[in-house]
């Protein structure tokens, strides 16, 4: 008895991921193009392509402009204005890049010329505007609270996020700590450890207190960890009710002239 033959698979999902990939690539290569256009390269039907475009549009890679039409003269014509579809910022970030390469032969030049100076020149400069911005939203945040470090660090943490970094901040029993959990210059950074000196820096400032660096992606960790010393904060850890096995008990006072005087009389009423 023959066993039955499983019918193939539908590629129908990853037939559909290679055309709008090349979509995406003409409109890179040629610029923007109209659905008849770009169905004409790719030798489809327009309503074929259109259900691309929709896909494209809903994932941020694409946008479709109205741009009215023109003659041979450069006057605007008349008719139906054409509707192009561009590549976002999002759409061209899918595309290979040498951002990390370009940065890297610069800094490596910088260093060659003016030495670890020259570098941690070029990373307190790339790192003003993030802490400008940051400040601002920083003093906002707090100024209606204490602005004490961990608080600030709350505030500080959203706004880092807000620049890509995915950061969080946490209060815990020596301050606190401030991580995060992306950083766009790690390959950079791997190499020259003075953006992250820099970015303490920053960080510090920020806060208003000294913080210390734990760990930090450009080495290997999973997350950049900051810590921020401080004092306990009030109900982060509460006083044992009694003395811990093994801790020694606080000395007393000592006895007052009046104690000691009782304790002298009771031993001499004490038979022997």
């Amino acid at each position: 008895m023959e066993s039955a033959v499983a019918p193939p698979r539908s590629s129908a999902p990853a037939d559909d991921g290679r055309t709008r990939d090349r979509v995406s690539a003409l409109l890179l290569e040629h610029g923007p193009q109209t659905a008849t256009e770009l169905a004409a390269r790719l030798g489809i039907s327009p309503a074929a392509v259109r259900r691309h475009l929709d896909s494209l549009v809903a994932a941020g890679r694409i946008e479709e402009r109205v741009a009215g039409r023109t003659g041979s003269d450069g006057h605007r014509g008349r008719g139906r204005p054409a509707r192009r579809f561009h590549l976002t910022d999002a759409g061209r970030s899918a595309f290979p890049h040498a951002y990390d390469d370009l940065a890297l032969t610069a800094l490596r030049f910088v260093a060659a010329s003016g030495g670890p100076d020259a570098v941690r020149t070029v990373a307190e400069q790339q790192l003003a505007g993030l802490e400008a911005r940051a400040s601002s939203a920083v003093e906002s945040a707090v100024r209606a609270a204490g602005g004490a470090p961990v608080d600030r660090a709350q505030a500080l943490a959203a706004a880092l996020t807000a620049e890509g970094y995915a950061a969080t901040a946490s209060a815990i029993s020596g301050g606190g700590q401030l991580c995060q959990h992306h950083c766009p210059v790690a390959h950079v950074a791997a190499e020259f450890p003075q953006l992250c000196e820099a970015e303490t820096a920053v960080i510090g400032r920020l806060v208003g207190t000294h913080v210390q660096r734990l760990a930090t992606i450009a080495h290997g960790d999973g997350i950049c960890t900051t810590h921020l010393p401080g004092p306990l904060r009030p109900g982060n850890r509460t006083a044992p009710a009694r003395p811990v096995p093994g801790e020694r008990a606080a000395p007393h006072s000592a006895p007052t002239e009046q104690s000691s005087t009782a304790l002298a009389n009771d031993r001499e009423r004490t038979p022997a």
